[in-house]
């Protein structure tokens, strides 16, 4: 499929670094393959760490959305592809603050793969423990950027928590949603409104993004001091 050029501006910049990484996944299977496995470990982490919040009927929806649309071993470049293709065009017609939203993912998602990518390369080899996770995270070091990715993970959520309270966002939302699919933007359109539902049905529950912030710098503090065990841990 073509792409057509990203937009200037953030967007634009954003979309033009995935490409560069996505591109060298593509040119290194060794590095491809390291990689998956270092998401998919990933994920089964977080599904440990937060297995009382998908029990958790009220809490779960937001929760699967961080790990299947922010966060994980799944593949973006549909929903980037879309981006690219419509990156001006939402840059003059979507609401502020569902714009921030896809700013604030896809900047969490370029900065996650460039933190993975140092990962694999440093990683030694064979199935991954959480030593060896914990060598190579101290490793890469990167603590600040560590801190921006659960910062933005955090952000993303207020904004979406914001926006679902707005009933004229989620009115252009929907009204967005045939034109989207006609423009062959399906997967973008499909994207925020997982979102907008997951955050709709949280609520204004407000221990969601502090759970989630207090878990992962805690994480983050304690593999930045050589410390693993709070990776194989359950709440």
């Amino acid at each position: 499929m073509s792409v057509a050029a990203p937009s200037a501006g953030p967007l634009g910049r954003l979309i033009e670094r995935m490409h560069e990484l996505q591109d060298l996944e593509a040119r290194d299977a060794a590095l491809a393959s390291r990689l998956h496995q270092l998401r998919a470990w990933q994920s089964e982490r977080l599904a440990r760490t937060y297995a009382d919040l998908t029990a958790d009927p009220t809490q779960a929806p937001a929760l699967e959305f961080f790990l299947t649309d922010l966060y994980g071993p799944h593949d973006f470049r549909r929903r980037d592809q879309d981006l690219a293709r419509a990156g001006s065009i939402l840059e003059r017609t979507l609401p502020h603050s569902a714009l921030g939203v896809l700013l604030d993912a896809l900047a969490l998602n370029v900065l996650s793969a460039e933190l993975d990518h140092e990962m694999a390369q440093v990683l030694e080899g064979g199935a991954i423990s959480p030593a060896t996770y914990a060598a190579a995270y101290r490793r890469i070091g990167r603590f600040e950027d560590r801190r921006r990715q659960i910062e933005l993970i955090v952000r993303i959520g207020e904004r979406l928590a914001r926006t679902v309270r707005q009933p004229l966002v989620g009115l252009a939302l929907r009204a967005a949603r045939a034109p989207a699919y006609l423009a062959g933007f399906g997967t973008l359109q499909e994207f925020l409104e997982r979102g907008f539902g997951a955050f709709g049905r949280l609520g204004h529950e407000p221990t969601f993004l502090d759970t989630i912030r207090a878990r992962e710098s805690a994480l983050s503090e304690a593999l930045a001091h050589g410390d693993a065990h709070l990776l194989s841990a359950s709440p």
